[in-house]
């Protein structure tokens, strides 16, 4: 018998796959915060499925989500990524993933990583959540509003509360699996 999953999770392999070894696990590695922030931002007004098929495109377009590398892409890149095929061909989004870049290396060096950063928030562990059914859990929170003001006063975009709260649920600052799902407990719940 399958394992029971949150509901959000339906049948696509690749779905499964992200719920099962990647949603809600705790992430602490600047790229991969980074790689995080910039997809969910992208995702806005598009479904999670479609931004995880487009996944590899986007490492291999965004230099592995190098920051250091990113906020050095120009007019040029900027219009090569249009051309891209394998990304969500949006201007806005494109050029905020650049100027988020620039913002993400300013946190780096006042903070000495944005893992340090952005886990200060949480004051360093994850919200432990025990939510019965998909529809009790939030799209934002009073934390989530918080860093989504702190961000853009850094200067980043594409970052509103709910685009926020995506993000700390996908790197595990929050454990939003329901509690019927065999991840919740494997996650710190209960």
């Amino acid at each position: 018998m399958p394992p029971t999953r949150c509901a959000w999770v339906g049948s696509d392999p690749l779905y499964q796959s992200y719920h099962d070894q990647e949603w809600g696990v705790p992430v602490h590695d600047d790229r991969l915060l980074f790689e995080f922030l910039t997809l969910e931002g992208a995702q806005a007004g598009l479904s999670w499925i479609t931004i995880l098929r487009k996944r590899e495109a986007y490492r291999a377009a965004f230099a592995g989500f190098d920051p250091a590398v990113v906020a050095r892409f120009d007019e040029a890149k900027t219009a090569e990524l249009m051309a891209n095929s394998g990304i969500v061909r949006n201007r806005l989004k494109i050029a905020s993933t650049i100027t988020n870049a620039r913002a993400f290396l300013k946190v780096q060096e006042e903070f000495g990583s944005f893992d340090a950063y952005q886990w200060r928030f949480v004051d360093g562990a994850p919200i432990q959540n025990a939510w019965q059914s998909i529809k009790e859990v939030p799209a934002s929170t009073p934390l989530s509003d918080a860093m989504s003001r702190d961000l853009k006063q850094r200067g980043f975009r594409f970052v509103g509360s709910t685009i926020c709260y995506a993000h700390m649920q996908g790197i595990g600052m929050v454990n939003d699996h329901t509690c019927d799902c065999f991840r919740w407990r494997e996650l710190g719940g209960g």
